[in-house]
This record gives C-alpha cells, sequence and structure tokens, in this order.
C-alpha cells in the first residue's frame, strides 16, 4: 500500500540530513538520501504523515548537535527491519544509552543469538535508520571502534556524546 510520508532534510554538522517521519516515528536515512530510499520507505510503509512530528524531529536534532548530553527523543520506526533478529537488534540498540558504548556481541546476545555478532553487525550496517537507532555506539570486543561506513562520522558522533 502506498503511503504519504512527512520528509525533509535539516542542517547538521555532519551535512544535511534527511529525516522521514512515518505513523510509528522517525527514519534517518545516511545524509543526502540515496536515490530511491524515500520511495522505497513509501511503497514499504502504510502510514499517515506527521507534520508536526517532522518538526519535532528537527528540533530534536538541533537540540543533539547542539547541546552535550541530550539524546534524541524521537522514536524509531524499526518497521524497515527484514527479519524478528534483525528487529531485536535495532530494539536492543534503541536503548543503549547516550555516552555509553555497547559490544556487537552484546547486542547478538540480547537478541536472543549470542554466537551472531557478525550478523548483528551486518543488521546495524545495513540499517537505513541512522542516528535514531544509535548504530555508532556499538563496537567490536576487542580494541578500535570498527567500521561504520564513514569511521569519520562515527568518531564525529561519539566525541559528540563523550564516548570516545
Amino acid at each position: 500500500m502506498a503511503a504519504d510520508l512527512s520528509v525533509a532534510t535539516f542542517p547538521t554538522p555532519l551535512g544535511p540530513f534527511t529525516v522521514v517521519i512515518s505513523g510509528y516515528g522517525g527514519v534517518a536515512p545516511t545524509s543526502g538520501a540515496p536515490a530511491g530510499l524515500v520511495a522505497e520507505l513509501v511503497r514499504r510503509l502504510g502510514v499517515a504523515p506527521r507534520r508536526a512530528a517532522l518538526r519535532a524531529a528537527g528540533r530534536d536534532l538541533e537540540t543533539y548537535f547542539g547541546e552535550r548530553g541530550r539524546r534524541l527523543r524521537t522514536p524509531a520506526d524499526l518497521r524497515l527491519a527484514t527479519t524478528p533478529f534483525a528487529r531485536a537488534v535495532l530494539e536492543e540498540v534503541v536503548t543503549v544509552p547516550y555516552g555509553e558504548l555497547t559490544t556487537y556481541g552484546d547486542v547478538a546476545a540480547a537478541a536472543g543469538r549470542p554466537r551472531a555478532a557478525r550478523a548483528a553487525g551486518t543488521v546495524l550496517a545495513r540499517s537505513p535508520i541512522e542516528l535514531f537507532v544509535p548504530c555508532h555506539r556499538v563496537v567490536p570486543a576487542g580494541p578500535g571502534f570498527g567500521t561504520y561506513g564513514d569511521d569519520n562520522r562515527r568518531l564525529f558522533l561519539l566525541r559528540l556524546e563523550g564516548s570516545a
């Protein structure tokens, strides 16, 4: 079923950030929204537009980037998860507090598959929901921060939150 979604692009220190709001929460594709992603979201999500929620998400992003210690309050629309495990991973990552880190192994265990750390990492790498699901807070158990698409972006977010 085709649906209307509210879409806007907001300026951030990381560049333009496209936010899509459904009736269930926010989806924030990687800045610049890859071609066709919004059309795919419209195809997959059957919801009514939420323009007031979009304005609130914009204010939420502005506050997140402008004030230390401020977590995003916009809920994430997790219906894009492709499997029950992917949904469980995203639900777990949403609970990671601002400024704290967890590991792929811990996320996998909490999602019901303790030996699936790499699979949890794959879910996060493929997630079209950025910031509202704080994938940048999930790191390898060993040294370093692992890879997260754009390492500069990840490091910026971790520094912003005081966890790098």
